[in-house]
């Protein structure tokens, strides 16, 4: 009974899936004008056995395994301060080559797809969903050009953390603006991946002491950040003119909202731990306790993407949010005393593979129909 429940609910999600339609909206002059026609003439070269997802999840596999490079020079995010030069120079050149092809892999996907008159919503469902991890990663990666350990030119853990909620607060917002209005409008700052290009090859070029001296008027080159992740944030009056214009999915400001919940709290849970922890968790295990926050961030937002493109009802309070608040309890009262760094590490790999396996779920939905879809069209040709 179990199997055909599952199978039913997999199949009626199909069945909504295709029901959606992608609409989106990109006004950035630097999109629109220089990286397009590029990304244009890139599709044409592409031969068209190659499947989209393939391109999509090629992508996502190029930045992680930038990540774990860097990660293995630059574990606690002090290679690049008070010993400047224990990050090889080929490491950030090679970040800027995966970077830049993770970036044009995603742009061309959604090309290719229709190239090939293969574009379905579940195609959208798997980029959209390895964007939402992708998006810390890209990230988390980068924090390494900065470095903690640096005292007035480095980025402290906490600073770190702000960055992070801010980039991933305004990939939420894009989509929620999608949720409510049926459109994702592209904020302009979604090219920051092409700042992140420049940046390693500037760092590969010179060094990584050129983020240790002042950029102008006594500013760094990191608080130039600020500005672009400020510029990432969604445009809020595109969902006041829908709602003026009566074009909005939802009517009811709750269930407008209601994507909002699970994510906040997320989000609240988090900073709590940050803030009160008696071991300053984040300070001791910066690296982990970041990736635990995008894979959780992931796994919530890939839940209102589905409910987004499916026109269905978000979960008040997401699965994960009860867990969380156990362990930050137990954290935030000294229960876990010592242990609070082995708790993260456990905590940290059962939400990694929690999500991962949440993704094969997908996966698989995504070979069956692709195999549906393959074998009404040899039936047509064979008729």
């Amino acid at each position: 009974c179990k199997r055909y429940r599952y199978a039913l609910s997999v199949l009626c999600l199909t069945c909504l899936l295709f029901s959606s339609q992608y609409s989106a909206v990109d006004t950035n002059p630097l999109s629109v004008y220089i990286m397009q026609p590029i990304w244009n003439k890139i599709i044409k070269v592409m031969p068209l056995w190659i499947a989209p997802n393939l391109l999509t999840f090629s992508g996502f596999v190029m930045i992680l395994v930038n990540y774990f490079l860097i990660s293995f020079y630059d574990w606690d995010y002090t290679a690049s301060g008070t010993s400047p030069g224990l990050v090889p120079t080929w490491v950030w050149l090679f970040s800027a080559f995966t970077t830049f092809c993770a970036y044009a892999l995603d742009s061309i996907d959604g090309k290719h797809a229709r190239r090939t008159q293969s574009s379905t919503p579940l195609g959208e469902l798997f980029d959209h969903g390895l964007d939402s991890w992708a998006t810390s990663i890209f990230v988390l990666s980068f924090f390494s050009v900065c470095s903690c350990d640096n005292g007035k030119t480095g980025v402290s853990v906490y600073t770190m953390y702000i960055y992070l909620s801010i980039v991933l607060f305004n990939f939420m917002c894009s989509h929620w603006e999608k949720y409510n209005t049926g459109v994702l409008f592209l904020p302009w700052g979604y090219d920051i991946s092409q700042v992140l290009i420049a940046a390693y090859l500037l760092t590969g070029a010179v060094g990584v002491e050129v983020w240790q001296k002042p950029f102008l008027f006594g500013y760094y080159i990191t608080d130039a950040l600020v500005i672009l992740l400020i510029g990432k944030c969604p445009d809020p009056c595109k969902t006041a003119l829908a709602h003026l214009k009566k074009t909005l999915k939802n009517d009811s400001l709750y269930e407008g909202l209601l994507p909002l919940v699970s994510p906040l709290l997320l989000f609240i849970l988090l900073t709590v731990w940050v803030v009160l922890s008696p071991g300053n968790i984040l300070a001791k295990q910066p690296r982990l306790f970041l990736w635990m926050v995008g894979v959780a961030f992931s796994n919530v937002i890939c839940k209102m993407i589905i409910c987004q493109m499916s026109s269905t009802r978000p979960e008040l309070f997401h699965w994960f949010l009860f867990p969380l608040a156990l362990v930050v309890y137990a954290a935030i009262s000294g229960l876990l005393g010592w242990m609070e760094e082995a708790v993260l590490a456990v905590f940290t790999a059962l939400v990694t593979a929690a999500h991962v396996h949440y993704g094969n779920i997908y996966g698989l939905v995504l070979c069956t129909s692709y195999l549906t879809e393959k074998n009404k069209k040899v039936k047509c040709k064979v008729k």
